[in-house]
């Protein structure tokens, strides 16, 4: 990311950068100096600001596309533009009533259903992809875990999270468990763990482990080494993703064998999982410009990006994938406020 400052430009620089991307984002093709001229605002010829665009491209801001006397913006132009010149928009009457609408709360709805409700409404708004991190139960609290003997060295365990999501894993185990053992042992973690983080729950069981065998009872022995073994798999990361044609109507992705290398990032998924983990991290919107991501199939990209919470904490990750030229003032506030009616959503469904 550029570490330039608005202020190390000059407010003439500033103006003239700010006028040309939003020329390049509202029509997508290189700008010239009259353009510039006309629209900016400035005294200034078109000489004038000729070398100011030429001072611009020496400090990276800008590149000339082949063939073009135009210019368009380079992903460090972007940065110092989302970071220091952009001026977001307050979401529209229309659209925040769209969104609104759209997370109305729904007692049958399960949490599926509303995260496809999320990555629908965020496709449909701003006309590119809309992509929803699955609430991982790393972040949601347990409600409730019960164990069930099957035959053999088997145990059938039960787990509740917050939102009625139950999962359900069979355990080998070294020695058969009664029905009454196993409904103590539910009992008995079920009065340590409920209400905690599958992390808050492994950290707990590793201390109960640390305990002396003499200060644990046959009970408590055989209970925490149920949860060990239950709690022992790490998860697996999924998203939903909506509107991956709408990125076929901007033409600087339109070309097949770059659609061909995006769409099959997005059936992959690991490499924008690890792009999405990201943003668990940060607090409110963040935004990764083209080779930020870190992955070449994204160079030609934006992710604008937030994080929502259930309960007060983060448990997933929204984003909208477009071009680098997409209005960001329009779709930050699309992102935030879309992450925080999901939030909310998720809330009332538990």
């Amino acid at each position: 990311m550029s570490t330039t400052t608005p202020h190390a430009l000059g407010e003439r620089a500033q103006i003239i950068l700010k006028t040309l991307i939003d020329r390049f984002i509202r029509e997508g093709e290189p700008v010239g100096s009259r353009t510039i001229a006309r629209e900016s605002g400035l005294d200034l010829s078109p000489a004038s600001i000729r070398n100011a665009l030429l001072d611009l491209e020496e400090q990276g801001f800008l590149q000339s596309p082949h063939a073009s006397a135009g210019r368009v913006p380079t992903v460090r132009g972007y940065r110092l533009f989302v970071d220091s010149l952009l001026t977001v928009q307050p979401l529209e009457s229309a659209q925040l009533a769209l969104l609104e609408q759209g997370f109305v709360a729904d007692e049958t709805a399960t949490r599926q259903q509303v995260i496809d409700t999320a990555s629908r409404l965020l496709s449909g708004i701003t006309r590119m992809a809309g992509v929803v991190t699955l609430p991982r139960r790393e972040q949601l609290g347990l409600r409730h875990i019960e164990f069930l003997p099957l035959s053999g060295h088997q145990v059938l365990a039960v787990l509740v999270f917050e939102g009625q999501e139950v999962q359900n894993r069979i355990l080998k185990v070294e020695r058969p468990f009664s029905a009454s053992e196993l409904q103590q042992a539910s009992n008995y973690l079920n009065t340590l763990f409920v209400g905690k983080g599958i992390q808050q729950v492994r950290d707990a069981i590793v201390d109960e482990m640390r305990r002396t065998r003499a200060d644990m009872d046959e009970l408590m022995r055989a209970a925490v080494e149920l949860a060990s073994v239950v709690f022992d798999v790490p998860e697996e990361a999924d998203y939903v993703i909506a509107g991956q044609s709408n990125l076929m109507d901007f033409k600087e992705l339109s070309h097949v064998e770059k659609l061909r290398a995006l769409f099959d990032a997005f059936t992959a998924k690991r490499e924008m999982l690890h792009l999405l983990d990201q943003a668990l991290q940060g607090e409110g919107a963040q935004i990764f410009i083209g080779e930020e991501s870190g992955y070449r199939v994204l160079d030609d990209c934006s992710v604008v990006t937030a994080p929502y919470r259930v309960n007060g904490q983060v448990v997933g990750v929204l984003a909208v994938i477009g071009p680098t030229r997409m209005a960001y003032q329009r779709v930050i506030p699309i992102v935030d406020i879309t992450a925080r009616l999901l939030g909310s959503a998720l809330n009332l469904s538990n």
